[in-house]
């Protein structure tokens, strides 16, 4: 049976099959969540892997191996800038989980863990980023009864964290 759940762990702790990257699109090495995960995986061969994939765009996902994180696999999901809500940032938010639940599926995965995407230096608001993630994670696993994952989002904020757990709760008690 699939499951959401939102730990206080670092992303590169969340003992997941996969670890998604919040990346942006030139898939370079960044600051905040994107340059953790690069340090911990290896900087040079993840550079070198995402310079051979090149770019992806906003609201999509790509994948490549985990190098020295304890993971298979990173997947870097792009999310969007906010710029007010109204340039289809919802829906390039939604799309960058579902690309990377796809990818999961599709890599025969069962755990992906998830940093809030687009939530921090990207400038989204965190109540309507935790709606968006949790949204999609849950069309997710409604639209594919036959797989089994376990989703879990790794934040380090208090903050964050209670958000994110009303949030869950709220949506699931609605479904």
């Amino acid at each position: 049976m699939s499951s959401i759940t939102i730990q206080k762990i670092g992303i590169t702790h969340v003992g997941t099959q996969i670890i998604v990257n919040a990346a942006n699109s030139s898939l370079a090495q960044g600051g905040g969540v994107c340059g953790i995960i690069f340090n911990a995986a290896g900087s040079k061969q993840l550079r070198q892997a995402c310079q051979a994939i090149g770019h992806c765009p906003t609201g999509s996902a790509v994948i490549t191996p985990a190098f020295q994180l304890p993971a298979k696999y990173i997947i870097h999901a792009v999310g969007p800038v906010w710029q007010g809500g109204q340039n289809k940032e919802p829906q390039k938010l939604y799309g960058c989980y579902m690309e990377s639940l796809k990818l999961a599926k599709q890599y025969h995965c069962t755990s992906i863990g998830f940093p809030l995407i687009s939530a921090g230096i990207f400038g989204y608001p965190v109540n309507l980023a935790w709606k968006k993630a949790i949204q999609a994670c849950q069309d997710f696993i409604d639209q594919n009864p036959d797989y089994n994952i376990d989703i879990c989002f790794a934040v380090i904020d208090n903050t964050v964290l209670n958000i994110g757990k009303q949030t869950l709760q709220a949506l699931q008690n609605v479904s």
